[in-house]
């Protein structure tokens, strides 16, 4: 039988609306049931708005003065050095936007809520012991499952749980921890640049089982959280970034899946890998076995193995990936997304797009802006139409395609050409655009190999003092990214220079 779970949900609104300038609270009283308004936004010379997830409504047409945002800061505490205050006993944040002289002309008041019930559909990977790293991106729930993991791993589980609190958003405002986290520990930061330290002073001091940490994002917090796994303490955390894949190309922040380099083969090797010379491969181990990926409040993906999907992911191979979601009954459902290259990409009786051929493509349920970021990295044209009746292409994801809505019956009886993508991710769009292109992504695959192969041929030049630094050719941002990873890799610098077309690399001592 599958899982219920039950959702309980507190959030100390009134502590909330009472900061608010009269004026403002009123009318926000009054539009009745507020369980889903996410923040109150005041900012200097312009009317009060409340943002909910569907909609923005103005609370007052009087525009906002001094007066009325030192009413607020007042009734808060004490802005730290992240532009961050709290509520003391709440999980509220007030977010600060300072003019050049530092005084505050914005706020952003957000509503924090401590949702009981979330961690059941991820409760048997953070019971397992080993280290979770929660994606997403702003305002999917991963802090509100961060929260509820600590309370859980803490209270029902009994163990020893340190959580590293750099704005105070996990435990709330105040010396005494919001009753959210359970039994489970709270230490504070004193500023962001401080949390490396914090999380190192966290294992030799307290002696924790399991640290929890919101929002590694710079180099040091990985290497600390790095040096805590392998103290063995398991760390359970969130990072910036929506998919795995976003990570990898995270130059700070890729140590956290175990790190990327670059590598030259041999001739004979080359050949029996069926590759190119320069490749990339994973540098270690993860310092995360697990990442969750949080697509939504009620749905995540899951890569049980990181380091198996990262190794996956740079030999150009897709796996299948784990889906969990809540149904309409509250039951967790569990489904394997099988790879894309396989039955969910499919042509029917249609020859690849040649160069005189432009595709000419309709969206359903495609991330519009990605892709046509993507398209533009790789130097191809890409015509997305408004109308079904004008498209020679229709491309939708799994999920939807399995659905049959009625746009997708409409193609399928137009007999239009039909591409099913896995998911939204970089590395599928690139499939999806080398299978539209085969010549173009043949050209581009040369292009890379011998972009890949200049950026080593510079590294070798350099570190052998023949130059002290060496402009490659212009290449895109994706290649660019590449091969400044070629050059972090072997300890060298290395900076973009120009503007689009002509921007390149150069790599130096």
């Amino acid at each position: 039988m599958p899982k219920v779970m039950q959702k309980v949900i507190t959030d100390d609104l009134d502590a909330l609306l009472n900061i608010l300038p009269p004026h403002i609270r009123q009318p926000l009283c009054d539009q009745g049931n507020n369980s889903d308004l996410l923040e109150v936004i005041l900012d200097l010379g312009r009317p009060a708005e409340a943002r909910f997830p569907a909609r923005e409504i103005i609370l007052n047409p009087k525009e906002i003065d001094e007066a009325d945002l030192d009413y607020v800061v007042s009734r808060i505490g004490t802005f730290g050095d992240d532009n961050r205050a709290g509520i003391e006993r709440t999980l509220h944040r007030i977010s600060a936007i300072r003019n050049r002289k530092r005084r505050i002309v914005g706020l952003t008041c957000r509503v924090g809520r401590a949702v009981f019930g979330t961690i059941k559909i991820i409760e048997d990977l953070v019971e397992t012991g080993k280290g979770v790293l929660l994606l997403g991106g702003p305002g999917v729930g991963k802090t509100t499952m961060l929260r509820e993991v600590a309370r859980v791993l803490a209270d029902d589980f009994g163990k020893r749980v340190i959580i590293v609190d750099t704005s105070n958003e996990i435990a709330g405002d105040g010396d005494i921890p919001h009753p959210a986290i359970g039994h489970a520990r709270r230490m504070q930061v004193a500023t962001p640049t401080k949390q490396h330290a914090v999380m190192i002073e966290a294992v030799e001091n307290h002696m924790p089982e399991v640290i929890v940490i919101d929002e590694i994002g710079t180099e040091l917090e990985a290497q600390a959280a790095r040096t805590i796994a392998e103290r063995g303490v398991q760390l359970i955390a969130t990072a910036h970034g929506n998919t795995l894949e976003n990570l990898m190309m995270n130059p700070t922040l890729c140590d956290l899946i175990g790190g990327i380099q670059s590598v030259t083969l041999g001739d004979e090797e080359a050949k029996r890998r069926g590759t190119q010379k320069s490749i990339l491969e994973r540098t270690s181990s993860p310092t995360f076995d697990i990442v969750v990926e949080i697509q939504g409040w009620d749905r995540v993906a899951i890569r049980p193995d990181v380091g198996e999907a990262v190794d996956a992911i740079l030999r150009g191979q897709l796996l299948d990936t784990e889906t969990r979601w809540l149904d309409e009954k509250g039951e967790i459902r569990i489904a394997n997304q099988a790879p894309a290259n396989t039955s969910t990409r499919t042509f029917r009786d249609r020859k690849p797009l040649k160069k005189n051929e432009p595709a000419k493509v309709f969206l359903y349920g495609i991330n519009r802006g990605r892709l046509e970021q993507i398209t533009k990295e790789m130097h191809l044209e890409l015509d997305i139409v408004p109308n079904l009746s004008e498209a020679n292409l229709f491309i939708t994801s799994k999920n939807y395609f399995r659905r049959k809505p009625q746009k997708v019956r409409d193609a399928e009886t137009a007999n239009l050409p039909l591409y099913v993508l896995k998911s939204n991710t970089p590395a599928q769009m690139r499939q999806l655009l080398a299978d539209i292109y085969p010549v173009e992504n043949q050209d581009k695959s040369n292009s890379l190999k011998r972009a890949l192969g200049e950026a080593e041929e510079a590294v070798t030049q350099v570190k052998d003092g023949e130059q002290e630094g060496i402009e490659l050719s212009p290449q895109s941002a994706y290649i660019r990214r590449l091969q400044h990873l070629i050059a972090r890799r072997n300890d060298l610098l290395s900076q973009s220079t120009g503007k689009d077309p002509n921007r390149r690399v150069r790599i130096y001592r």
